[in-house]
C-alpha cells in the first residue's frame, strides 16, 4: 500500500504540471497571468486532484470505467470548462495591454472658447483680458 500512495502523489504531481501547461497553452500565457491566485489554486489543485481520484477509482475496481470513475472524470470535465471559463473572463475584462493606454493628461479639459482665448492671450500681450 505504500507504494500505491507513494505513486497517487507522484501522479498529483505531474497532474498538476500538466493542468497549469495545458491552461497556458491553450488559454495563453497572457491571459492565465491576470487570473487571480485563489482561481488557479482551486482549479488547477482540484483538477490535479480529480484526475488522481478517478484514477484511484479505476484502480479499486474490476472494471475501469465504473461509476466512480465517471464521476471524477466528469467532475474533472467541469474544473478544466472552469478554467476556460475563468480565461476567457479574463480575455474580456482583464487589464488591456500597456501600450493601448492613452496618455493620461493632469489638467483639466478646457473649452474651446477658453483655449482660444488663451492662445490669444499668449499670442498678443495681454493685460489679463479674455
Amino acid at each position: 500500500m505504500p507504494i500505491l500512495r507513494l505513486a497517487y502523489t507522484t501522479l498529483f504531481l505531474i497532474a498538476l504540471l500538466a493542468v497549469f501547461q495545458l491552461w497556458s497553452q491553450v488559454g495563453g500565457q497572457g491571459h492565465l497571468d491576470l487570473v487571480p491566485w485563489y482561481l488557479k489554486l482551486v482549479l488547477g489543485g482540484g483538477a490535479a486532484f480529480a484526475t488522481v481520484k478517478a484514477t484511484a477509482a479505476a484502480v479499486a475496481h474490476d472494471r475501469v470505467w465504473n461509476g466512480r470513475t465517471l464521476r471524477w472524470a466528469g467532475i474533472l470535465l467541469a474544473l478544466l470548462i472552469g478554467c476556460g471559463l475563468a480565461t476567457y473572463y479574463e480575455h474580456l475584462y482583464g487589464e488591456g495591454d500597456e501600450d493601448q493606454e492613452q496618455a493620461v493628461s493632469l489638467a483639466p479639459p478646457m473649452r474651446p472658447a477658453h483655449a482660444a482665448s488663451m492662445l490669444r492671450c499668449h499670442t498678443i500681450s495681454c493685460s489679463g483680458r479674455t
